[in-house]
């Protein structure tokens, strides 16, 4: 569920700079709740 939280948002994150020019600052703020949700996917790991 983390996992694709962040990659919807790191999508968004692209989307953004590349296609739409957005506010410089929230699409930077985008990407880096993205990159902390796949960071904390990332050390939680799988739990059964």
């Amino acid at each position: 569920m983390l996992l694709t939280l962040a990659l919807i948002l790191f999508v968004l994150w692209a989307l953004g700079v590349f296609a739409f020019k957005v506010t410089a600052a929230f699409i930077h703020v985008v990407l880096v709740i993205a990159i902390l949700i796949g960071l904390v996917h990332l050390f939680r790991g799988r739990r059964i």
